[in-house]
Formats: C-alpha cells, sequence, structure tokens
C-alpha cells in the first residue's frame, strides 16, 4: 500500500490579519467561524429499541466500552475546543456535526471539561435512519441566539423502504446576523459510486428545495450547506442536484458558492480512501453571505482543519485521518474525517474579534 505521508496533506494557511488590512488600511474587521465534523459514530454503549446500534455495544465485536465510549468523548471535545482559535479564540460560534447516535450523546460532549466553558449548546432531531445515525449542531449561545429549526426527511420514490438520515435547518442570529445552516449527511457510496449515486442526487435536490425555499422569502438570505455529502465538489449531486459553483464571481440567481472546489483541484481532502483523497466534506454558500457588504458578515476563505494530531503517523495508513475504528480493531483515535471550516469577516462593530 502506498503511504500517504504528513507532509503530502496541505493545510490551508489564511494569514487572516495581514490580508485584511491590505483590503483597506483603516478598515478594522470582526471574524467569524463555523464549521462541520464527522464525528465517526458518536454512539453511547446503551442499547436501543428502536434502532439497529448492536454493533455500538460492550459485548459487540467492537467491544464498546464505557471507558472507549468516554475517551471518544475526550478525543472530539478537544479537537472540536481547538477548531479556528487560531482565527478566533472563541473557536467556532456555529458547529453542524454527523454520525451522532442521539441528542444524549451530544448533551454528554458538551459537558465534558475541555468544552463546557464554552457553554456550546445543541440542535438535534431523530432522524429515520434505521441505525440511528443523525445529524445535529452545536452553537455558541455568547454569539448564536437560536430560533427555529426544521428536519427535512429524504424519501426515494423507487423505495419507500428507503431510510436515512435527515437534513436539519436551523435558523438563529450569530452576532447581529441572521442565519440558516443546514445540516446533511448524504447517502454513502455504499454498493458502488455509480449504483448509489441516483441517491445522493436526490439528496442535493432535497437541499436544493431547501435553499430555495429560504431564498424564495429572502433573496438575500445567508444559508450555510454543510455535511458529509459522501461525493466531491465536481460531482453531478453538488452541481445538479445541490446546484454549486467553484467561483464566487458566478454565485447568482440562488447559486451556492462552494469553496470546497478549489481546495480539492489542490488535492485537498478531508479523508482518504484507497491512498486517494476525497473533500466530501462540504459547506456551501449563499450568495447573500458572499456577497461583501458593510452590515453583515461574508465569507472569506475556507480550511480543512488536520493538525499533526488528527493523523495517522504510523502503517499501512500513515497520513490518512487518525480514526477510531479500522473495521472492528479499535485505534483509539478521532474520526475518519477531517473538521472543514469557514471564515467570515465584516467591517468592525461592537462584538467578535478584530483585526
Amino acid at each position: 500500500m502506498t503511504k500517504l505521508r504528513p507532509s503530502a496533506i496541505p493545510f490551508l494557511t489564511i494569514l487572516l490579519a495581514p490580508q485584511l488590512h491590505a483590503q483597506d488600511a483603516t478598515t478594522r474587521y470582526q471574524t467569524a467561524c463555523i464549521g462541520f465534523y464527522n464525528l465517526e459514530n458518536l454512539f453511547d454503549t446503551i442499547d436501543s429499541p428502536d434502532t439497529d446500534d448492536k454493533e455500538f455495544l460492550p459485548n459487540s465485536a467492537k467491544q464498546w466500552t464505557s471507558a472507549r465510549y468516554h475517551e471518544k468523548l475526550e478525543h472530539m471535545a478537544r479537537v472540536i475546543a481547538e477548531i479556528a482559535t487560531d482565527i478566533d479564540p472563541d473557536g467556532v460560534r456555529v458547529l453542524g456535526v454527523s454520525e451522532v447516535e442521539n441528542r444524549g450523546v451530544l448533551d454528554d460532549l458538551v459537558r465534558v471539561p475541555t468544552l463546557a466553558e464554552r457553554g456550546y449548546r445543541v440542535v438535534h432531531k431523530d432522524s429515520p435512519d434505521r441505525r440511528g445515525v443523525d445529524v445535529g449542531l452545536l452553537y455558541d449561545p455568547k454569539h448564536f441566539t437560536f430560533l427555529d429549526q426544521r428536519s427535512y426527511v429524504l424519501s426515494n420514490p423507487e423505495d419507500t423502504a428507503f431510510r436515512t438520515r435527515s437534513q436539519l435547518l436551523v435558523k438563529g442570529v450569530m452576532d447581529g446576523d441572521t442565519i440558516h445552516v443546514i445540516v446533511a449527511h448524504w447517502p454513502s457510496r455504499r454498493g458502488g459510486e455509480a449504483r448509489s449515486r441516483p441517491l445522493r442526487i436526490l439528496a442535493g435536490q432535497l437541499g436544493r428545495h431547501i435553499v430555495d425555499s429560504l431564498l424564495a422569502r429572502d433573496p438575500e438570505a445567508r444559508i450555510f450547506y454543510m455535511g458529509d455529502l459522501n461525493d466531491d465538489p465536481v460531482d453531478k449531486s453538488l452541481r445538479m442536484g445541490l446546484g454549486v459553483v467553484g467561483d464566487k464571481r458566478y454565485a447568482t440567481n440562488g447559486k451556492m458558492f462552494d469553496p470546497m472546489m478549489d481546495l480539492y483541484n489542490k488535492g485537498i481532502g478531508s479523508l482518504a480512501w484507497r491512498d486517494s483523497w476525497n473533500l466530501f466534506d462540504q459547506i456551501a454558500i449563499s450568495p447573500g453571505a458572499v456577497a461583501e457588504g458593510k452590515d453583515h458578515f461574508h465569507y472569506y476563505g475556507v480550511r480543512v482543519f488536520n493538525q499533526p494530531y488528527l493523523r495517522q503517523n504510523e502503517g499501512n495508513f500513515t497520513g490518512y485521518p487518525f480514526r477510531t475504528f479500522v473495521g472492528d480493531n479499535y485505534m483509539g483515535g478521532y474520526s475518519d474525517h477531517f473538521p472543514v471550516y469557514v471564515v467570515l469577516v465584516r467591517p468592525d462593530g461592537h462584538v467578535g474579534t478584530s483585526y
């Protein structure tokens, strides 16, 4: 097997302060960061009667014990606490998450001492996925006021028994700006990319429907569509389903700007498979959040958070994300995905970190 060296995994560095000053020597800018993280099967150890969670029980092949569960919580808390702190000491103000079993595991996560001082709050709704795998959202109440949530179920007209993760829409006010965050985890590539592709196209079309419904009420709505989409930015489900473009100049008439397109073209990924990188973890942005303005946050940059401790440093998978499990073998790592986040800026006001 070809090893992916840590040095081969680019860390996108944005030198924010100098560039912001270069834009306008007389203007100071506030920053805000929002992100997404696939937590790789954050399950509790309790057998749920409503879902098929037998893979993550103490007596399963994975031996998912309380000790392992709490180590997983500590690991996830460490990562979340560190995301974007080089940009803003408060870290991410909003974080979408996937591969969580229920609200309880998210409540446990935000109570871990590493995160507790942030005071993150949880938005979650159970989805119809048979394994009980859900998406959710964490937000910092010092910066984000929750207003509303809605869950959208993905159905398949050709298979009425089809069940998968719902898409979660959360509306809130982030430091004075009303934003809409959609968190998704599209159907996997199990059975092959081509065979499973129609399901991800359906997921993209559902996402497009949610975005269009928001834009119909407010054409300048600031919308962030994020998730593990199980496709790369160039795939049909993104281009034709969700309707993304890779150049923000063309983010007009409802087209979503996907900044991950540029990263993908540079060989940057958020997960590795068979000695190559994919960028399934994405954040697409509506025109209203791309357009620069004096009174609202707008897109500035994007990062894949791939610090050295999140990478496998030895063996056949050197350079891959340092994951919790490989099959049923416990690795004791973090996740098989790297987190991603976007940096937003606006001219200075009374809140946020300024440069």
